[in-house]
């Protein structure tokens, strides 16, 4: 890890790792569905709920002026962190909301009859069900780009899809199941000579991988808190400011707002624009100090010790008999996770006697369907890493696997 943070004193900073189920301790390997919450994130939102506790923009008093300098400061360091400006950086709800955000507001002004959307197949439904209705709403197509046998994107088929010259080109830049970890400035690069905007869902990438959106060139950037040791509640979108000023609102209401007449409105300047209602304080506030406890340990740490788990995991996991990795041989070439199919176990099963064990692991389709039949499974087991994690940890996870095996008195 850093001379400053041993993984000791990092994992001790997460207060439910100390619980124990059944007389055992949390062995928490879901991350990629929704990370733990450090203790200085905690008390950041705290502090807002008990000493800066009022409305944000609107109020002249000292209480609204302290609440709004902490949500807009947090917003000046989150947008600090990832290359992009305030600016171009909107709060929502989530990732989903954001994707949803654009496919109505970019979408309905720029995709029309006879338009081609390219997707791939290893994305998330966040990114898939929104292009969907936007498709169908305009007379559109979809259309997808495989995911090969590695588990790899296969980039001659996007070559061919690009020759059509798609208006949009949509795809996710670690995949929550196979963990793949796509080359976004590649495909972006491509897609731009192709004429077509790009959109990338960095759910997974935020917290696992060192970014700079301006290398990666995408026109749309997404992701959420939950994921990035924040709260729930909120997710940000990177957008270029000249789509962003073109794009009419999607949510109308308070705050959004310039001036409202008895017909018609006019709005007001970004990010707001896009920010109606009353914002997520508290949210936005806790995902500020999330992304200053990131940077005080370091993303270069981190992504060197998560790749270090998923190396590791992927050496331990290939020892149990019956068991198939899903998505890239290589940690290099993955994020902080491992998708397996156990024969004769079904996930759910999986995941209900490693959890007796009190480990935490995902299982199901991971809101990848159409991936899980391109894998030709129903489902998977995924076990995600963190910051937090230990390779004992995976030692925990292999031992349940065992702990499977006898109940489910496979051979």
């Amino acid at each position: 890890m850093t001379a400053v943070a041993s993984l000791r004193a990092v994992a001790a900073e997460f207060p439910v790792l100390a619980r124990e189920i059944g007389g055992y301790p949390i062995t928490y390997l879901d991350s990629a569905a929704t990370s733990q919450t450090p203790q200085p994130v905690i008390d950041a939102m705290t502090r807002y709920y008990t000493h800066s506790r009022a409305s944000i923009h609107r109020g002249v008093y000292p209480l609204a002026i302290e609440a709004t300098d902490l949500y807009e400061g947090a917003r000046r360091r989150i947008a600090e962190w990832l290359g992009s400006t305030p600016e171009e950086t909107i709060f929502a709800a989530n990732a989903t909301a954001a994707i949803n955000l654009v496919a109505y507001s970019w979408g309905r002004q720029n995709v029309h009859r006879g338009d081609l959307v390219v997707l791939t197949e290893m994305e998330h439904h966040s990114n898939i069900v929104p292009w969907q209705l936007l498709c169908q709403d305009r007379e559109a197509e979809l259309a997808y780009v495989p995911v090969l046998e590695d588990g790899k994107l296969d980039l001659d088929s996007l070559d061919t899809l690009l020759e059509r010259g798609p208006r949009l080109v949509a795809f996710v830049h670690v995949s929550n199941v196979l963990g793949t970890i796509n080359p976004v400035a590649e495909v972006a690069r491509r897609a731009h000579e192709a004429g077509a905007l790009v959109l990338v869902d960095g759910t997974q990438a935020v917290p696992q991988l060192p970014l700079d959106l301006r290398d990666l060139d995408a026109d749309f950037y997404v992701w959420t808190g939950h994921k990035a040791y924040g709260p729930t509640g909120i997710g940000v979108l990177h957008g270029r400011r000249e789509l962003l000023e073109e794009m009419p609102p999607f949510i109308g209401g308070g705050h959004m707002i310039r001036t409202v007449a008895a017909n018609e409105s006019t709005w007001i300047d970004l990010p707001w624009k896009f920010e109606a209602g009353t914002s997520q304080i508290a949210e936005a506030i806790g995902l500020g100090a999330a992304v200053d406890w990131i940077g005080a340990i370091g993303m270069d740490a981190i992504r060197s010790h998560e790749e270090t788990l998923a190396t590791r995991a992927l050496e331990l996991l290939a020892d149990v008999p019956g068991l198939v990795v899903h998505g890239p041989a290589s940690a290099a070439d993955r994020g902080a996770l491992v998708s397996f199919s156990l024969d004769g176990a079904h996930p759910h099963d999986i995941g209900e006697i490693l959890g007796r064990e009190g480990v935490c692991v995902r299982a199901g389709h991971h809101c990848a369907q159409p991936l899980m039949r391109k894998l030709g499974v129903a489902a998977t087991t995924r076990a995600s890493f963190a910051v937090h994690n230990t390779e004992a940890d995976l030692q925990r996870l292999v031992d349940g696997l065992g702990s499977v095996r006898r109940t489910l008195r496979l051979s």
